[in-house]
């Protein structure tokens, strides 16, 4: 890997602890919250935000942006934090530290009736998994009729393993499959862990051949590799199928002795695991801190559109 590469490298590594860390010091704030998941979902959606997704955040409603739907939702300081960092207007900071307070826009579950950005409400698991779908297919339609130089755009879903166990999720990715919604790329959280331990102990589902049986485009990869990210998302815009991307990754990654386990799902990190977490990923800004530089490179990740 050249100088170039390894910068380029940093500055994704840069940008998703910025998830991280705004994500876990409102979750801290309040003591409440999930950290698990966008601790452990940052680089992915650092990939799909910085390289894929259409988008602008100073027009929220957009009709040919692309959409990002957060179907596990009690994973929701993901969202906000991915708002405020790109710079939607209706997500400030304020919010983000007043998470989970009343008045606070950043509520415990996304609601799109609070902030203009998020395209769902989110919640019972399974339910963003089947509002991609619609969004998808009215997208396909769209483009059927007016044409994809109006219309031609992507939705892409973040669901964890609760979604996927959901009946819902079955007549959602059948339909899918059947109707080739080939602009639908469901990003699954693959991190083996459930509120009461490993998913052992309530699955043993095999996903990828699930999907791969209904007729879906399936690919493996690893959720903290950059480039296998990124080459995962762009072949999935190749197929002519909905793509499920299985993205194995580390729950609550960088925390020193809770990441991996059930304990960083449904909790607040507390000060010494969140000090160990800012050590173990490098990160030397205090509560609610992030860099301009980084804060910049989120923003311009909307540029390409």
């Amino acid at each position: 890997m050249d100088q170039d590469e390894d910068k380029s490298i940093a500055e994704y590594h840069d940008m998703a602890n910025a998830i991280r860390f705004l994500s876990a010091d409102a979750i801290e704030a309040a003591n409440s919250g999930h950290p698990g998941l966008p601790m452990g979902m940052a680089d992915v959606c650092t990939v799909l935000f910085k390289d894929f997704l259409k988008f602008k955040p100073e027009d929220p409603e957009w009709p040919d942006r692309d959409r990002f739907i957060l179907s596990a939702g009690h994973g929701s300081m993901l969202i906000y934090s991915l708002l405020y960092l790109t710079g939607y207007e209706d997500m400030t900071l304020k919010d983000i530290k007043n998470f989970r307070q009343l008045g606070s826009k950043a509520a415990g579950h996304p609601e799109n009736f609070e902030a203009r950005g998020i395209e769902v409400t989110t919640g019972p698991l399974g339910q963003g998994i089947a509002n991609a779908v619609g969004m998808a297919l009215s997208e396909k339609m769209l483009a059927a009729k007016y044409g994809e130089d109006l219309f031609n755009h992507y939705t892409y879903a973040l669901c964890g393993d609760g979604c996927l166990m959901e009946g819902i999720s079955q007549e959602a990715i059948t339909y899918a499959a059947h109707h080739k919604l080939k602009k639908l790329v469901y990003l699954w959280d693959d991190n083996s862990i459930t509120i009461d331990g490993d998913t052992s102990v309530s699955t043993s589902e095999d996903q990828i051949a699930r999907f791969n049986a209904a007729g879906w485009h399936t690919q493996s990869v690893d959720g903290h590799n950059v480039a296998e990210i990124k080459a995962a998302i762009a072949k999935a815009k190749t197929t002519d199928k909905p793509s499920f991307i299985a993205c194995k990754t580390t729950i609550g990654f960088g925390a020193p002795t809770k990441a991996g386990t059930n304990m960083i799902h449904g909790a607040a990190l507390g000060a010494k695991e969140l000090e160990g977490a800012r050590k173990n990923l490098g990160w030397k800004e205090e509560s609610f801190v992030v860099p301009d530089p980084i804060k910049k490179s989120w923003e311009k990740t909307s540029e390409k559109s």
